[in-house]
């Protein structure tokens, strides 16, 4: 099973500007996601994909060489991933290299280890469309919506049960996708039925989404080197 490794990275962000190459505990925070790849092939087969010279810059000075400057129109804040895997796929394949399977890595899960993603891969099989990581969701115990009345309605615990007691959910935590090419260039992201689920713990499924985001994973970063 051939494997490219794909770490998105626009430069567009808003809620945190430079976000993908702005230093988290000492790095940018693009690096966790290079290591987590380096760590599982080599640097032919990861490719960064981003509109962006200054994250480019950042990440050839980190000795990884960045393949192609990803196109104005799947840059912008209505393209989407879908998008951006089609054309660095169909790049590689106009070089001849064909690959099966793509590991999708997005920067915002810094705390994401190799381990994870071997575990992911190990559920894969070919007659799949995806593996992804997910967190368990404790949502389904509160999540309410307001009814004509204007009051409010539980959505899933209609009868107040305790949460352990309810039926499980997940939550797509954005740190692993394994994606079957074939089905992806056939059905699209939005097509899949087949996906199986790959359970990681609330701690290392944090996404930075927010500053407070960044701020709790530089937190329990400095406290792990502090224990070094």
């Amino acid at each position: 099973m051939k494997i490219l490794y794909v770490i998105p990275a626009r430069g567009g962000s808003k809620g945190i500007p430079h976000k993908n190459i702005k230093p988290l505990n000492g790095k940018p925070l693009i690096y966790y996601s290079i290591d987590v790849a380096r760590l599982l092939t080599i640097d032919e087969h990861i490719c960064v994909s981003t509109d962006d010279e200054e994250i480019i810059k950042v990440v050839e000075n980190y000795g990884l060489k960045v393949p192609f400057k990803r196109p104005d129109n799947i840059a912008t804040d209505t393209s989407t991933t879908n998008d951006v895997l089609i054309h660095a796929i169909n790049f590689y394949e106009a070089k001849g290299d064909f690959y099966d399977v793509v590991v999708l890595l997005q920067p915002t899960s810094p705390l994401r280890k190799p381990t994870h993603v071997k575990d992911a891969l190990d559920l894969y099989t070919n007659d799949m469309e995806m593996v992804v990581s997910v967190k368990e969701s404790h949502a389904s115990s509160v999540l309410c919506s307001e009814n004509e009345d204007g009051f409010l309605e539980l959505c899933f615990n209609k009868f107040g049960k305790r949460r352990q007691d309810l039926k499980s959910y997940y939550e797509y935590n954005g740190a692993v996708y394994i994606i079957n090419i074939k089905q992806l260039k056939e059905k699209g992201l939005s097509g899949f039925t087949k996906t199986k689920k790959y359970i990681m713990d609330e701690f290392s499924s944090i996404d930075i989404d927010i500053p407070l985001d960044w701020v709790i994973v530089e937190s329990i970063l400095k406290n792990q080197d502090s224990k070094i």
